[in-house]
């Protein structure tokens, strides 16, 4: 596979996250297509072309209402924290038959753009107050999505490698992110995740945080044994933890749960993946 990173472009333009395949500790050498690249946005044309699979994902996909800042293009997924953030995309390589389609993003919100900007998107949803001392450590992961022919668990692979590789080189030992749950249930789901996340993956109390706009947590049809999405179980496996109860987020018809990855609690196999040691 021909992987090449490139290193991003500050200023150069987290939260909402789609289900992709969780990641696994290794990638066999024959499920690597050979055809991708992992590269990080370095012009306003890479950061449209992830613009635009957002859009297809979140809005199309999934039937988000956006409200992107005025003078956006049509056809794409924009907000104010675009400026300030880091773009990472998987892209297939362009052929004498094709040109290169973007087919998996992540962005990233590094301390210093959130400085920039005044805040991270998780502020939008919940209260940070109690992650304060984290902050010039931290970045913000958000805007995860993956094509929907590509969804076999390599884009999303080649981001987390891309996105460690990054935390080390600028030194950040934790990411923070929006985990989203589908709550077209009526937050049945959501709910019953979190009463069972609660339990087995929820972080110390100095570090929790509220929802400024609770999911309804009482529900008739809670789950004992439901399922965690793809994106939460990948978190989950690679160490993660909750940090509190999940927002409503009407507009893109989910609830949002908090995450929180501090890179020291990585286990040793994904630690291997990932950064290498």
């Amino acid at each position: 596979m021909q992987a090449t990173a490139v290193r991003p472009a500050t200023g150069v333009s987290s939260d909402r996250q789609s289900e992709a395949p969780a990641p696994s500790a290794s990638l066999p050498e024959r499920a690597r297509p050979s055809a991708l690249e992992v590269t990080w946005a370095t012009d306003e044309a890479d950061v449209r072309a992830a613009q635009r699979l957002r859009y297809r994902v979140f809005v199309e996909e999934m039937g988000a209402c956006i409200d992107p800042p005025a003078g956006t293009p049509p056809g794409l997924d924009a907000d104010r924290f675009d400026a300030a953030c880091e773009h990472l995309l998987v892209r297939t390589v362009a052929s004498a038959n094709a040109p290169a389609q973007v087919v998996g993003t992540y962005r990233v919100l590094t301390p210093d753009g959130a400085r920039r900007i005044g805040a991270l998107y998780t502020e939008t949803e919940f209260d940070l107050s109690r992650l304060q001392a984290l902050r010039p450590h931290m970045a913000e992961l958000g805007r995860s999505c993956t094509a929907p022919e590509w969804r076999r668990g390599t884009v999303i692979l080649l981001l987390w490698a891309a996105l460690a590789e990054f935390m080390q080189c600028r030194q950040l030992q934790y990411v923070i992110g929006c985990a989203s749950v589908s709550a077209r249930d009526g937050g049945a789901q959501a709910a019953s995740l979190w009463q069972a996340l609660r339990k087995t993956h929820l972080c110390e109390p100095g570090l929790r945080v509220q929802p400024h706009r609770p999911l309804p947590l009482e529900h008739p049809d809670l789950r004992a044994d439901v399922e965690p999405p793809a994106l939460v179980k990948g978190y989950l496996r690679c160490g993660g933890k909750v940090l509190g109860p999940p927002a409503l987020d009407p507009d893109f018809g989910v609830a949002d749960l908090p995450m929180m990855l501090a890179l020291a609690d990585m286990p040793g196999p994904y630690r291997a993946r990932f950064i290498g040691t």
